[in-house]
């Protein structure tokens, strides 16, 4: 995880390919994480929509999936 607003639940995920991707408050919460930390690892949904991925899901990587 790059950054987190504990504010507006959102910040940004840095992949293992290098790529920094934005995350919203739905993806957040669409996860069971209450709060997050810089540097920690996280697990994520892409949505592929017309070429442009986003975060749809994010959670701590040590915790099951909740779906």
């Amino acid at each position: 995880m790059r950054t987190f607003n504990p504010v507006t639940r959102s910040g940004t995920v840095l992949l293992d390919d290098g790529v920094e991707l934005g995350y919203d408050t739905a993806a957040f919460d669409a996860g069971d994480a209450r709060l997050l930390r810089v540097g920690q690892r996280v697990r994520v949904e892409l949505h592929d929509d017309s070429g442009v991925r986003r975060v749809t899901y994010l959670t701590i990587a040590t915790l099951p999936d909740r779906r």
